[in-house]
């Protein structure tokens, strides 16, 4: 697997300070994705032991929430047989810290509610090991700014532990970030 990009201290892309790891290899082609250079699988550099270990040394601070991973396409087979190692060395090392997972397929298609080519043998365990998916392709018609941690209104922030215990999508739910007690 390569990967196009990491971004250390990244605040787009869940909540709080978050590592983010950007894949490459992608058969979506959304009309204007943010990422188009990273469709190709062979773009950018060999994701080694030693990239792992960089990223694993960005989340060490307290300040760090967690991991994210985008892409390109995580969740093409390839790339999920190389982040599922990844993903558990991960949880070893921070059981407390989330991951957020970016992905073109739907929830339906991930855990084969629907047929899709995106199933293989690691999926399931891959998104058990997750926290929130983010599924759906970017859809231009649907784009809207004003849309927290998502592009287009098409795409749901799921929680992942919470639906796979109800046996379908439950959203995540955003926790406030400042206090709103007021002074007397």
């Amino acid at each position: 697997m390569n990967y196009a990009a990491i971004k250390t201290c990244d605040i787009a892309n869940g909540p709080g300070v978050r590592t983010s790891l950007f894949v490459s290899g992608c058969t979506h082609h959304c009309k204007n994705c943010f990422n188009e250079v990273a469709w190709d699988f062979a773009y950018g550099e060999p994701f080694t032991k030693q990239v792992r270990n960089r990223i694993f040394e960005s989340c060490a601070p307290d300040y760090v929430a967690g991991l994210s991973l985008l892409g390109g396409e995580p969740m093409e087979p390839a790339n999920q047989r190389e982040l599922l190692p990844f993903v558990r060395n991960f949880r070893t090392l921070y059981p407390q810290k989330d991951v957020w997972c970016y992905s073109g397929y739907t929830w339906e298609q991930l855990t084969g509610a629907e047929p899709c080519r995106c199933r293989c043998e690691v999926t399931d365990e891959l998104l058990a090991l997750l926290d929130v998916l983010v599924d759906g392709r970017f859809e231009q018609d649907l784009y809207d700014i004003s849309l927290r941690f998502r592009g287009s209104a098409n795409q749901r922030i799921i929680d992942v532990k919470q639906s796979l215990a109800a046996g379908q999508p439950v959203l995540w739910q955003d926790k406030p970030v400042f206090s709103t007690h007021t002074m007397d």
